[in-house]
């Protein structure tokens, strides 16, 4: 297999792009903190940033190892948009995010599905990939020692079609150098349940979240599908299963026609939609299962902006990941970091921390949803 041809703009270069990570400048200049209420004589001082650089963008997406998954800044690149992260070293710098989730790795290469792969659709894509990768054995060769000279953490996305696959994959890369943590792709048909996906089933998902549980003590976060009528079930049984965070959401399944030959147009018949037209969907299913679950919730769908991001901090993720939109604009999640920092300067928050959950129910217990708020 031929590798692509990599990207590169008229930035100039040092002969090694990687080992010397470019720092962009803060924003500058003090920023005015809005009011946040009368003053207490004896209450604690509330630090308030007076300028961009002051505010802390930090998280840890697994708290209950503390600094095994610590990240710098909420911001990730979601798997199979980034590659494996040196695909973008010469466009944007990848030291900057807050985390890669690399491209899907399976125990064998994969050479993926019939094309056409990819298509556009309004407000998104339809993608049918197949999970072409060479295998984790070249992926551990080719990249991770690459990896682990980056400040930034790699977290490998993984995928199979049997607890044993998962289990292995997961072994082999359990303590890698490079590798900060394992992302579970439970999205793929588990030939034990006759093709059934793991994501859509309560009991699968908890089999191979458990399983992978106990096969690495690496960070364990868990990626949901959203083709299910109740993901919180699922959220539920994943982190009582050992997972330390939760990823939302994978695509949804699609479709599409081509009307000239009169049949489906990807080769695979499905794909997954991604990109601003599954926001809502992926908004409604962070808000639902951050009031099921204690662990932090990555969300994932549809961010384009600082107002997604926004959105999907206050529906009670601690992160998000950039996907789609990458494809269109490869320095989007550089920028995103520097606006979260400067939202929060603006309005006098020491850490977008602040910002998680303000938007769920006061009553954390509460149910999330109720049978009649789906009916038309």
């Amino acid at each position: 297999m031929k590798p692509k041809k990599r990207v590169v703009t008229n930035r100039s270069t040092a002969a090694d792009p990687y080992a010397a990570p470019r720092r962009r400048p803060a924003l500058a200049g003090p920023v005015q903190a809005r009011p946040r209420g009368p003053a207490r004589s004896d209450a604690p001082a509330i630090p308030v940033p007076s300028r961009v650089a002051d505010v802390d963008l930090s998280v840890d997406l697994a708290p209950a190892r503390p600094g095994a998954l610590a990240l710098r800044n909420p911001i990730l690149v979601a798997s199979g948009t980034f590659g494996y992260g040196v695909e973008y070293g010469e466009v944007a710098d990848v030291q900057r995010l807050g985390a890669i989730c690399c491209k899907g790795t399976t125990l064998r290469p994969r050479f993926g599905n019939e094309p056409p792969r990819v298509t556009e659709t309004p407000a998104g894509m339809l993608n049918s990939i197949g999970l072409q990768n060479p295998g984790v054995d070249a992926v551990i060769e080719k990249y991770a020692g690459l990896w682990a000279t980056w400040q930034t953490p790699v977290i490998v996305n993984v995928a199979g079609e049997s607890i044993e696959d998962y289990v292995t994959v997961v072994r082999r890369l359990d303590g890698v150098p490079g590798v900060a943590g394992i992302e579970l792709n439970i999205s793929c048909p588990n030939v034990g349940k006759g093709g059934l996906q793991f994501a859509v089933d309560r009991e699968a998902a908890s089999a191979v979240t458990a399983a992978v549980r106990r096969a690495t003590d690496l960070p364990l976060m868990v990626k949901l599908s959203p083709n299910v009528a109740d993901v919180r079930a699922i959220a539920k049984a994943i982190e009582d299963a050992g997972a330390d965070a939760i990823s939302a959401i994978n695509t949804l399944s699609g479709m599409a026609i081509d009307r000239r030959r009169r049949r489906p147009l990807l080769g695979n018949t499905y794909g997954g939609l991604s990109g601003p037209a599954i926001k809502p969907v992926a908004l409604r299913i962070v808000y639902e299962v951050a009031q099921t679950v204690r662990v932090p919730v990555v969300a994932i769908g549809g961010v384009s902006g600082l107002d997604d991001v926004l959105d999907f901090l206050m529906a009670g993720a601690s992160a998000v990941q950039v996907g789609t939109a990458i494809f269109a604009d490869p320095l989007l999640p550089e920028r995103l970091i520097d606006e979260l920092a400067a939202y929060c300067a603006e309005h006098g928050l020491a850490s977008f921390r602040e910002l998680v959950g303000v938007a769920l129910p006061k009553g954390r217990d509460r149910p999330s949803v109720k049978g009649v708020e789906y009916r038309p």
